[in-house]
């Protein structure tokens, strides 16, 4: 072994699980890559922070989280007798390290406000496969991963299903870094009852109990912390600041901002800019939370109110009112609401969703169907959690959990 490789052996001191081991050369090379570097200054949870202070950890120890746990779960498998060659191993590793390469800041946020024409995961894709020119080939086996074309399926459904190490990773550290207790759960019971039947990852029926938890985790991670009212509201006013700054931008208006964030500003673009035009992955790759939150502590000042009501009420966490329930929100009183807003603001209608808006969000417990978390049992016979636990209840765990919104600034009656 060269002194290069023993070099690139590196270990990682993570809060959650301990030392994370960089597993090889190539590995090492993409993390140190400006691409990965990036993920370093994009916050896990965007705006969490705004509710529970501790939520400032990023995709980049997400990222090298999931990557720990497919080692982990790929070397019980080994363990267990099946047949994972190092180049397996390696390209597994590699797809979970990079599948959310592809996030954008406040990445929800930017989804539905200025790169709107695409999801994350085919950014992630833009970005691999750019990664796999630049490194001569050596990620060919982890794109098949991560785009489902390899023909052992179930090293795919490690890195996105109901079941993936990506779950498993999220959980575990937002709960730690939110002190959401609710959200703990038992990853090493769940890696060491990890098997594959079917080319499919399933839980050993002795885990069966590990598996309900994760299932109740999740559930109560997104209406603690992913979809808390407050997180809700912020994420919202995120979008609409976005949306009325491409709004100016595009026509005409001279807006601070950095040349990543100016150029998405000024340009609708397409996946196929992502994969044709070299600037358009470029000034993506340089786009982070420093470029929006830059914006917002400028455009307070700025003499747009929309515009600068918004960045103000996000950057001093003045924030609008959220009232959320189970049943749809009442028309007559919501136009009450608009009407005192409009008042206030002197707004025209057409701007009035700036200030005043009603929405609802959705959340499935467990989706049985063809991507569903397999119990198995010891005579080898393979079924869904939701037909053998006795604790969740299918009735409720297949239907969405909707809960209905309405915000607008605090101080309107």
């Amino acid at each position: 072994m060269s002194v290069k490789e023993v070099n690139k052996r590196k270990i990682f001191n993570d809060p959650v699980y301990g030392f994370i081991t960089i597993p090889n050369e190539v590995v090492f090379d993409v993390i140190e890559h400006p691409y990965f570097q990036r993920l370093r200054r994009i916050k896990q949870l965007g705006l969490t922070h705004l509710v529970y202070p501790g939520a400032l950890h990023t995709r980049f120890h997400h990222s090298l989280g999931a990557m720990h746990l497919m080692g982990r779960a790929l070397f019980e498998l080994r363990l267990k007798g099946h047949d994972i060659s190092e180049e397996e191993m390696a390209g597994a590793q590699m797809a979970i390290l990079l599948h959310d390469i592809g996030h954008g800041p406040y990445s929800h946020a930017l989804e539905h406000a200025i790169v709107t024409s695409l999801h994350h995961e085919d950014i992630s894709t833009v970005f691999m496969k750019k990664l796999n020119q630049h490194f001569d080939g050596k990620l060919e086996l982890a794109l098949e991963i991560f785009e489902n074309r390899y023909p052992r399926k179930f090293f795919h459904k490690l890195v996105s299903s109901q079941f993936d190490m990506d779950r498993l990773d999220y959980l575990k550290r937002d709960s730690f870094f939110t002190g959401v207790s609710e959200g703990v759960v038992n990853y090493e019971r769940l890696l060491n009852m990890v098997e594959v039947a079917n080319d499919e990852p399933v839980i050993e029926a002795k885990g069966i109990y590990s598996v309900e938890k994760f299932i109740t985790a999740r559930r109560l991670m997104y209406w603690q912390v992913y979809l808390h009212k407050t997180v809700l509201v912020a994420e919202y006013m995120l979008v609409r600041v976005l949306k009325r700054a491409k709004e100016l931008s595009l026509s005409g208006e001279n807006l601070f901002a950095t040349p990543a964030l100016h150029f998405f500003l000024n340009n609708h673009v397409s996946k196929a800019d992502f994969e044709n035009d070299p600037r358009v992955l470029a000034h993506f790759s340089n786009l982070d939370d420093y470029d929006i939150f830059s914006a917002l502590k400028v455009w307070v000042n700025h003499h747009d109110t929309i515009l600068s009501e918004l960045s103000n009420a996000l950057v001093n966490r003045r924030l609008f009112k959220i009232e959320m329930g189970n049943e749809k929100v009442d028309e007559a009183r919501f136009e009450q609401i608009k009407q005192a807003v409009q008042s206030k603001y002197n707004l025209k209608d057409e701007e009035m969703d700036y200030f005043c808006f009603a929405d609802h969000t959705s959340n499935y417990t467990y989706q049985p169907g063809s991507d569903r978390i397999n119990i198995l049992f010891k005579d080898g016979s393979v079924k869904d959690i939701a037909e053998v636990s006795d604790q969740l209840n299918i009735n409720v765990m297949d239907k969405p959990t909707t809960k209905y919104f309405v915000c607008y600034p605090k101080g309107i009656g």
